[in-house]
């Protein structure tokens, strides 16, 4: 019932977002050149990996050294726009056709974060991950790393089509007021670094 809802929830839905990504992809092309779109390795449901795509939000300015620059340094003021109203999400749709992410689940994370996992934090990984979920819509990323993955893991147990339809109803009006967009000096989370609890 999940996949068909995601797939029945982005078609449906694609004579709004399919239009508003092309403008936005002509206005990242505009303002930040190419690549227009980014690609990232990310973690799915038992710990499968794949490619994320969103809309590049940053530059590629490197300092002396050739090193990139920390994200806060190279977003730029339209990325900062499209993150804070998750605009840059808007490519994702096609991972969720692809059966890469729900719309709705724990948000997949980087590939280096897996051996940091505790085994209870590492059950984030029996369900899909989603475009948006219960950790965000209670405080997106200005909230500690263990509080995201306490969200996640009670998702985990107690997820439910009725819980998504809230999850959903709920992120639109985060993403309006745009709420919890990222932690402190930071252009979204600061990196995790494992964790001692949690590991029951």
């Amino acid at each position: 019932m999940k996949r068909a809802f995601d797939l029945f929830f982005v078609l449906v839905t694609a004579v709004a977002w399919l239009p508003a990504l092309v403008v936005l992809m002509l206005l990242v092309r505009v303002r930040l050149g190419s690549p227009v779109l980014f690609t990232q390795q990310r973690v799915g449901q038992h710990g499968r990996i794949f490619r994320l795509v969103k809309l590049r939000s940053m530059t590629d300015a490197r300092d002396a050294q050739g090193r990139l620059l920390p994200d806060a340094q190279r977003i730029t003021p339209l990325g900062r726009f499209l993150r804070a109203t998750s605009l840059d999400e808007f490519p994702s749709a096609f991972n969720v056709l692809r059966g890469d992410l729900s719309t709705v689940g724990p948000r997949p994370l980087l590939v280096e974060y897996l051996p940091l996992y505790s085994p209870r934090q590492a059950r984030r990984h029996e369900v899909p991950p989603g475009v948006t979920g219960w950790a965000q819509i209670h405080g997106r990323n200005a909230q500690t790393w263990e509080q995201r993955f306490d969200y996640d893991v009670w998702y985990v147990d107690h997820h439910s089509f009725w819980l998504d339809m809230k999850i959903l109803a709920r992120t639109f009006g985060k993403v309006f007021r745009r709420e919890g967009v990222s932690a402190e000096g930071h252009a979204t989370m600061e990196p995790f670094r494992g964790s001692g609890r949690g590991t029951a």
